[in-house]
Parts: C-alpha cells; sequence; structure tokens
C-alpha cells in the first residue's frame, strides 16, 4: 500500500471515532486528493464509509493482503 494511503488509514484509526475528511486532510503528512483516497479505501475494504459521510475503521480481523 502506497504511504500516503498508510499515513491516511493510521489517521482514521488513531482518531478512534468517526471522522469526516476535512479531519483527516489537516494530519500531518496527509497530501490532497483525501476524499477520493478515502473512498478508494472503503471501496476496497479498508475503511467504511458511514451514512453521514464520515469514516471509520472497518470491524473485524485486519486486512493482511496487502491492497490498497
Amino acid at each position: 500500500m502506497p504511504a500516503e494511503y498508510q499515513r491516511i488509514l493510521a489517521a482514521v484509526r488513531a482518531a478512534g471515532s468517526p471522522v469526516a475528511t476535512r479531519q483527516i486532510g489537516e494530519a500531518p503528512g496527509v497530501d490532497t486528493g483525501v476524499r477520493g483516497k478515502l473512498t478508494k479505501l472503503a471501496d476496497r475494504g479498508w475503511l467504511h464509509k458511514r451514512p453521514g459521510g464520515k469514516f471509520t475503521v472497518r470491524p473485524g480481523p485486519a486486512r493482511t493482503d496487502g491492497r490498497a
């Protein structure tokens, strides 16, 4: 998984609660294009996009296939 995606995933995990795109965009080391990257992480099973548009880490076992 590219470093940018790893930083985004780490920021969502560190938040400990559902986060908005803007919150992740303000995290240290995270660059532009956050909304698309969050959506891609959700589409690929790493994150869960809640009905209100906020993101959380998917419950259950962590992914081990390395895909982002």
